[in-house]
């Protein structure tokens, strides 16, 4: 399935808009990683296994949001945003939404 963030898909054209899609999923952070981090906020440097988290998280909500947009018959989807939130202390919730169409 096509997944876009912008509002058109270059060379198709939208028949039909199906409605808002979402795929989300909350991780929470491991003493293990938080140790790390906390070294890694003393010397500076990149926290790589908060960026491994992050990233697992984004590819987790796509799937989730691509297999929402299935369910509804879509061709593809357009105008795909990423938010974050903190659910609780130490997890967040990372959310992939667009805009599920048809095209022709």
């Amino acid at each position: 399935m096509i997944y876009v963030t912008t509002a058109a898909i270059a060379g198709r054209e939208i028949t039909a808009s199906l409605g808002t899609v979402r795929g989300s999923t909350v991780r929470a952070r491991n003493v293990g990683r938080d140790l790390f981090a906390d070294l890694k906020n003393i010397v500076g440097g990149e926290i790589s296994e908060y960026t491994k988290l992050l990233a697992q998280s984004r590819e987790q909500a796509i799937k989730r949001m691509l297999d929402d947009a299935g369910n509804l018959g879509a061709d593809a989807i357009v105008n795909v945003r990423f938010t974050t939130s903190q659910v609780m202390q130490g997890a967040a919730e990372m959310l992939a939404y667009g805009t599920a169409v048809k095209l022709k």
